[in-house]
């Protein structure tokens, strides 16, 4: 119990003077979750919208493959993404595997499904509200899409807040094609597996305060959008 509580003395430490390495691991943490859920949204957004609305060959085929992506093991995504960047493999010129950008990729295909896959849940229940409406003023279901983006915007943006979460919590893709390696591509979930098994529980013990507090956020800000469309909602 006293190494237990000398190591959260020294987390809480770590925290409150800004150390170095802390911040540094937070920082590439940060700047890889959120490049990564600004490119999925750039591509889940469009997408989710079409598959809800358009109508084309494979649309079905789609749709099941968006859910189940959802739940698609962060480890497979890591070893498809290795052998895509690694020497041998077709984009292996490009140096990327062990960098910060592979961790991005990594990320962006894990978290692109969430974002399309809520995004065409939002879109399509509401084209299913203003249809008729939308279709007598003479509007497209390709014209309404970003009408319906727009409308949707507290639904999604809970939707882009999921991926934010999945992307912060992940530890499985990115230790494969980061390699989690010092000043380079260490970030607070490698961090921590790295240093409980190094038996470093300060540095492990900060990085998760600080995670679980980037969770806690993110979940308070999903119910706050959540309130706040449907107290709009009830206008």
């Amino acid at each position: 119990m006293n190494e237990i509580a000398e190591a959260l003395r020294t987390a809480f430490t770590l925290i409150v003077t800004l150390d170095g390495d802390l911040a540094e691991i937070v920082g590439l943490s940060l700047y890889v979750s959120v490049s990564a859920v600004l490119i999925a949204t750039a591509i889940g957004l469009p997408l989710g919208a079409a598959v809800a609305l358009l109508r084309f060959p494979g649309r079905g085929f789609l749709q099941v493959l968006l859910n189940a992506l959802m739940g698609l093991p962060p480890v497979v995504v890591g070893l498809v993404v290795y052998l895509l960047l690694s020497r041998s493999g077709p984009f292996g010129v490009f140096g990327l595997l062990y960098s910060p950008a592979a961790m991005i990729i990594a990320q962006v295909i894990l978290v692109t499904p969430i974002i399309a896959a809520l995004t065409r849940q939002v879109v399509e229940d509401l084209w299913s509200e203003y249809a008729e409406q939308l279709t007598s003023l003479g509007a497209t279901r390709t014209r309404v899409m970003p009408t319906l983006i727009l409308d949707g915007r507290f639904s999604l943006l809970t939707a882009i807040l999921a991926g934010f979460g999945r992307a912060t919590a992940e530890v499985g893709a990115v230790m494969m094609v980061g390699g989690n390696i010092d000043n380079v591509t260490r970030v607070m979930t490698t961090a921590i597996a790295l240093e409980v098994s190094k038996g470093d529980l300060a540095l492990a013990l900060a990085l998760g305060i600080i995670l679980l507090a980037i969770s806690i956020t993110i979940g308070a800000l999903a119910q706050l959008i959540h309130d706040e469309s449907e107290r709009r909602g009830q206008r």
